[in-house]
């Protein structure tokens, strides 16, 4: 079985959105459930969420205080469901959220349960891009924010914030969408949705 999972997740271009819920990790373990809950609540109706689900496009891995979406179709799905989020969490003042997306290789791999599961620099970078943002923020990958920026709808929300520095001192420019506007202490330039 392993060997046919392997076979059906090859390497790949995807669009991936990492979530993760801000300060969880100083919530009561019953708060955690209750963030856990209401975080899948609002990501499940969203529609770019609901749209890949339903065409077999999409791959859902939890992290424990988030999850990585990991889209197939256009860099427009990770960014497109990050906002609908951000438009849900109005109505859930508690919840508080970073985002980060970023277009890269993923490629299939079993996981210690015998799973399968997805390793690659398109997840890796996503998770990194995410670090960088603070609650309400949804950063971009320059990859992504130079992807959108041939979209015509996409141009004029786009504004470059700079560079962020992340894990083993690697920096990365970093685009921003969102509705808050709070510069990054550790950025300089980046791009930045409005929307």
């Amino acid at each position: 079985m392993p060997a046919e999972i392997k076979k059906e997740i090859q390497l790949e271009i995807a669009h991936v959105l990492f979530i993760d819920i801000v300060g969880y990790s100083k919530l009561s373990i019953n708060d955690q459930r209750a963030a856990i809950d209401e975080l899948n609540q609002v990501v499940r109706t969203s529609e770019q969420f609901q749209k890949a689900e339903g065409a077999g496009r999409l791959i859902k891995i939890p992290t424990g205080d988030g999850m990585a979406l990991v889209f197939y179709k256009s860099p427009e799905e990770p960014v497109e469901c990050a906002l609908e989020i951000s438009r849900a969490l109005k109505e859930h003042s508690k919840l508080q959220l970073r985002m980060g997306a970023h277009s890269g290789p993923v490629s299939g791999v079993i996981d210690v349960n015998g799973h399968a599961n997805l390793a690659g620099t398109g997840l890796n970078v996503a998770q990194r891009v995410m670090g960088c943002a603070d609650a309400g923020h949804i950063l971009l990958s320059r990859h992504v924010a130079e992807d959108l920026e041939g979209y015509e709808q996409w141009r004029s929300l786009l504004h470059d914030l700079g560079f962020c520095e992340v894990k083993h001192g690697v920096k990365l420019q970093i685009g921003r969408a969102g509705f808050y506007w709070q510069p990054h202490s550790s950025c300089s330039r980046a791009w930045l949705l409005l929307s």
